[in-house]
């Protein structure tokens, strides 16, 4: 038996083609060993399923036609195939096939599954799935465990893979690794960073390249740049930078912190081969602070590297134009794509749209909107909204509205560009009607938030808040500011305030916004002359900006805030943005 078993292998290694794969079945089914063998068709349906000469279709036309019952392990090399093809719900499927069949599930059968899940992003089939480890007793598993979280981290469902995680009684790298990366990538990096530091601090692990990979996109997220040059240090100690992914993040981590430099000495000084994302990285890290000619530069500089651009490239190279307002330069390099052999798609059209509108140009970029050979998305719809709202086109507003509305938006944003038209134009009436039409839909306004770290500590604010511990030194602080803008002859901006409200409403509703609360605290936590970082997930207000351009003069400090779509770095008074945002 021992020796047919060989034989059986010898074979089953010499098949490198689905043509070896027919034969070798031929063979077994003249031999017989297809029909005594449980063992021989195991292996013949995984070599069906998942080897390199595989084929799924031919592997469900064999399974089903197995003369006796399948075994478990037929069954699993048919679920670990359909988790691996195009379709990966069918292993999910099959999984419960399994489920009813005289044959029990094993460890392996679920892990198949669940993995069909993490790439179906099927939620509820996990839960399922889950349950039925408990049940199987399978729940002290650890490889199993880390498969579990794994999943339950790439369909977002954090609160489960937390749970998970914190009832494993061991704990190896994989399992760490998938929660800091889900946690960083659904919008929790604070806890990821905190995992991190635990993982070091008290459980004594070595983060490998997975593991600071998802601690630098948290630190990207946050702006927490001292954090992330923690990271570096022990990246560069354990030698991780030889690994270009891990330097790619480096780049982004700096760039989106705020140090387009610091993100430039990473590139030039890298010890691998740059790759196309390195390049794009850095493209986009200047993009985001508005620096268009170093932009533009690295991208002439890629292709005499030997490194032709793709469509990312040329979107970083669009965003630079469009943050400093180079409408030529953009609609140039727009075009010049089809001499690369490369289609535009959705986003390079709402880049040059958006470059359009932000220009004043905004019957060319309708024109652009209504020329496309796709369908508009809703962001190039909204860029239209906004630039009607900079330059006041009420009639453009509304056909823009209209076009949101009839693709299903309801984001509050949309309403909000609309009524600050109106509100610009002290029509109060519609402003009223907007606000009716936001309740009616129960339209949530999403809430302005910032963060700053300060030694290492990262704080959050959202508009009026008065949560922190120090919010009573905060306040004091903005009054202070207050008295002093004065003197500057600043006057409040309260034509971007909707409510119909006095003035003096509207200008405490301004005072206490997000980005200011930050900044305050920067300035009475931090000592003389060292820089305020300020990460905001909104576009910075107009009349924000005016306060701390003057803020600026006024304290002497370098103030560097990340809004939703760009860098703006205030200093003496002015902004790297050169007001044009």
């Amino acid at each position: 038996m021992a020796l047919a078993y060989y034989y059986l292998d010898t074979l089953l290694q010499r098949c490198t083609s689905f043509s070896h794969i027919k034969q070798l079945h031929s063979h077994l089914l003249t031999s017989g060993q297809l029909h005594s063998s449980p063992t021989a068709a195991a292996k013949l349906l995984d070599l069906c399923a998942v080897s390199s000469a595989a084929d799924i279709s031919y592997a469900t036309r064999l399974f089903r036609r197995l003369p006796s019952a399948p075994s478990t392990n037929a069954w699993n090399a048919l679920v670990r195939g359909l988790a691996q093809s195009p379709d990966p719900t069918r292993a999910i499927s099959w999984f419960r096939d399994l489920s009813r069949a005289p044959q029990k599930a094993d460890a392996l059968s679920c892990s198949f599954a669940l993995k069909a899940c993490a790439r179906a992003l099927a939620s509820f089939e996990a839960r399922e799935i889950h349950s039925q480890v408990v049940r199987l007793g399978f729940g002290a598993d650890v490889l199993l465990k880390t498969t579990l979280l794994d999943v339950y981290a790439k369909v977002g469902d954090l609160d489960c893979a937390r749970k998970v995680f914190d009832e494993m009684c061991r704990r190896d790298i994989a399992a760490w690794n998938a929660l800091i990366a889900g946690l960083a990538q659904g919008s929790r990096p604070t806890e990821a960073l905190d995992l991190f530091r635990r993982l070091r601090e008290e459980e004594g692990l070595r983060p490998n390249e997975v593991t600071v990979l998802g601690a630098l996109s948290a630190c990207s997220q946050l702006g927490a740049f001292r954090e992330g040059e923690k990271i570096l240090e022990y990246i560069m100690d354990e030698r991780l930078d030889l690994n270009v992914i891990v330097c790619n993040a480096v780049i982004d981590m700096y760039g989106k912190c705020g140090f387009s430099e610091k993100a430039f000495g990473v590139f030039r000084s890298m010890r691998c081969r740059k790759s196309l994302v390195t390049w794009n990285t850095m493209i986009m890290a200047f993009a985001l602070h508005g620096e268009v000619n170093k932009a533009l530069e690295l991208f002439r500089q890629m292709r005499e590297a030997g490194v032709e651009p793709d469509d990312v490239s040329y979107l970083g190279a669009l965003c630079a134009c469009n943050h400093a307002g180079l409408v030529d330069e953009g609609v140039r390099l727009f075009d010049s794509m089809a001499w690369c052999g490369l289609v535009p798609n959705v986003k390079h059209y709402g880049s040059v749209v958006d470059l359009l509108g932000r220009a004043g140009k905004v019957q060319e970029a309708y024109k652009m909107i209504s020329s496309m050979p796709m369908v508009p998305d809703v962001v190039l719809w909204q860029s239209l909204l906004g630039a009607c709202k900079t330059y006041g086109d009420v009639e453009m507003a509304e056909v823009a509205s209209r076009k949101l509305m009839e693709m299903g938006s309801n984001s509050c944003g949309d309403f909000v560009l609309l009524s600050n038209v109106y509100a610009a134009h002290e029509r109060w009436d519609d402003v009223g009607r907007v606000r009716e039409a936001m309740k009616n839909r129960d339209v949530k306004k999403i809430p302005g938030f910032s963060y700053t770290e300060v030694d290492g500590v990262i704080h959050k604010f959202v508009n009026g808040d008065q949560s922190h511990a120090k919010w009573h030194e905060i306040y004091a602080k903005l009054d202070e500011i207050k008295f002093k803008l004065k003197a500057y002859g600043y006057v409040a901006k309260t034509n971007i305030v909707l409510h119909d409200i006095g003035e003096e409403d509207k200008e405490n509703a301004l005072c206490y916004h997000s980005e200011k609360l930050a900044v305050a605290f920067g300035l009475i936590s931090t000592s003389e002359g060292t820089p305020i970082h300020v990460i905001k997930n909104l576009r910075i207000c107009e009349d924000c900006h005016v306060v701390i351009k003057l803020i600026s003069t006024i304290f002497s400090r370098e103030i560097i805030v990340r809004d939703r779509a760009r860098f703006h770095r205030f200093k003496g008074g002015l902004c790297s943005c050169k007001d044009y945002w």
